[in-house]
């Protein structure tokens, strides 16, 4: 246990949000029911104190945050994954430490992460990104500030940072109830090396895959073309694409493609060139893959664009088109006539994310042909939004543990 630990493991730990002395004592720390109202109360405050940030205001991805962790939010939650359970309240607890490995590419998932471990009554061990994140240092200043005001949540939430370390993963693996690895699949491989307790749980978001899914009539009649494209960038250029849920395929179905790929890329040209800081090693990165792809995929057409802020790629097939990721505006389009074109797609288990403009329901026979693959379906502008079922978990569940009683 932390408690007796005599060695200099934890000497390159820094300590984010609060301390050693946390760390070592979190085995001990009471579990709580889900949705407890103190953890609520924190939240709520926590949401109101980045709300309010003059700075916290100029990133969009904080503001969602904090707009999730509102208590209105927290409370529809609460009735959403607790009114089923068919037990009491009294018989769901939280699991007791989740260890949790952030992205270093998606600043705000390790907020996601540690809070829906809060939700769920867990003490939170989170090993944050070392890439420097003005989000990150956002996000850390109000909730060290804010638990000022709430000392009994303290013993809850551990924020660290240290490097490639087999001995910290290995220790605080050995204390975890429920491991969360978040990062790629190179990052869960990684990660196993350090084992688990025999009754411990572990939740893993490896590498995944989305496509967007773009009816042309029923984009051309729509009359705020504006918002989708401020939609579509918070979807890809405000993750550069690297979140997995940001889309790099976009198939074009219904009878009017042409007319609406011209209208509907025209209007994200300029949201892009008015919000994204473009740099020159990314248009060479995308003249690069450029290239490349037209070696590996002879029958493309990279298609004529106006500067590098988008690079549109037209592919005939989509035949390995998974295994291509590219990033900072770079899209693969292909033409679609019938959904049931995408099974052999949508079976691959990596793909996540399917957003979309058009009718939804017509997506029922693609999903009950026994596919595989893709857990959400939602419209285009909402690919971010967290929600506890994530990636096919039930996150409420897989966090906590019933007691029986008869």
């Amino acid at each position: 246990m932390l408690t007796d630990l005599k060695d200099d493991t934890l000497s390159e730990v820094t300590y984010l949000v609060g301390n050693e002395s946390t760390l070592r004592h979190m085995p001990y720390v009471p579990t709580k029911m889900p949705f407890d109202d103190v953890v609520l109360c924190f939240l709520n405050d926590l949401s109101q104190y980045l709300m309010h940030s003059s700075r916290a205001k100029t990133y969009s991805d904080i503001i969602t945050f904090a707009f999730w962790i509102r208590k209105a939010s927290q409370l529809k939650l609460r009735e959403r994954f607790l009114k089923d359970d068919g037990m009491t309240g009294m018989t769901r607890l939280g699991r007791g430490v989740v260890f949790h490995i952030a992205p270093s590419n998606v600043p705000v998932i390790f907020g996601y992460s540690m809070v829906s471990g809060l939700l769920c009554g867990n003490a939170n061990i989170v090993r944050m990104p070392t890439k420097d994140f003005d989000q990150v240092e956002i996000l850390v200043k109000a909730i060290c500030s804010v638990l000022e005001q709430h000392p009994d949540i303290k013993s809850y939430i551990c924020l660290v940072q240290y490097g490639h370390d087999k001995k910290v993963n290995d220790l605080f693996s050995s204390i975890a109830d429920m491991r969360v690895i978040w990062g790629g699949d190179q990052t869960i491989k990684e990660i196993r090396r350090s084992p688990l307790p025999p009754r411990s749980g572990e939740i893993t978001f490896a590498d995944r895959y989305s496509f967007a899914v773009i009816d042309s009539d029923t984009y051309l009649a729509l009359e705020d073309k504006w918002n989708i494209a401020e939609g579509f960038y918070n979807d890809t250029y405000f993750s550069d694409q690297n979140a997995c849920s940001s889309p790099r395929l976009i198939i074009w179905t219904g009878k009017r493609k042409e007319e609406a790929k011209l209208i509907f890329w025209e209007h994200e040209h300029d949201v892009v060139k008015r919000k994204y800081i473009f740099l020159d090693i990314q248009g060479v990165d995308k003249l690069v893959k450029s290239c490349l792809v037209a070696v590996k995929k002879p029958i493309v057409q990279i298609l004529p664009h106006a500067d590098n802020m988008i690079v549109r790629v037209k592919v005939s097939d989509l035949n390995e088109i998974i295994e291509l990721r590219e990033n900072s505006g770079f899209f693969y389009e292909y033409d679609c006539d019938d959904l049931m074109e995408l099974k052999s797609l949508c079976s691959d288990n990596r793909c996540q994310t399917i957003s979309y403009i058009g009718d939804k329901d017509a997506f029922l026979p693609l999903i009950r042909s026994g596919i595989k693959g893709i857990d959400r379906i939602v419209p285009i502008g909402k690919t971010m939004d967290f929600d506890l079922i994530w990636d096919g978990y039930n996150l409420i569940s897989m966090m906590t543990r019933f007691i029986t009683i008869e």
